[in-house]
């Protein structure tokens, strides 16, 4: 069974030695995003988690996208969050992005842990395991 490495432009590139995605028979992996623009790369919303939130998830779903899949195909995701007083404004923005994007209602599932991220900038970070067909 051969891995398939997935790439796309709509998405921030990988700022150390790991692919943005990876897909193995069913499983598709999204390497840990974080609230970059695509096309800069640079850090977007200082200080503003809601914000990075959604810019993450968007960055996460162009993945799922170059990848075939989509975000009804996540199984999981799991967030990391540097405080935890942005919980609230996160779950938020997850939320409103989860309506929009799981039109079946049929909810993934959802982890968040609190950590000190690679930049002072990066409130959050969100990867997502998917399972395709």
């Amino acid at each position: 069974m051969s891995k398939e490495i997935v790439r796309t432009d709509n998405a921030p590139a990988p700022a150390h030695t790991f692919s943005q995605g990876v897909k193995k028979g069913g499983l598709f992996q999204v390497s840990g995003q974080g609230p970059m623009d695509p096309t800069t790369n640079q850090y977007i919303a200082e200080g503003d988690v809601k914000a990075q939130t959604r810019q993450t998830l968007e960055n996460v779903k162009a993945i799922l996208e170059a990848g075939g899949s989509s975000v009804e195909d996540v199984m999981m995701f799991r967030v990391y969050l540097t405080k935890r007083e942005d919980f609230t404004a996160m779950n938020e923005a997850y939320g409103e992005f989860i309506t929009e994007n799981v039109p079946s209602g049929q909810l993934p599932s959802r982890t968040t842990v609190f950590v000190d991220l690679p930049h002072e900038v990066m409130l959050v970070e969100i990867d997502a395991l998917a399972v395709t067909a």
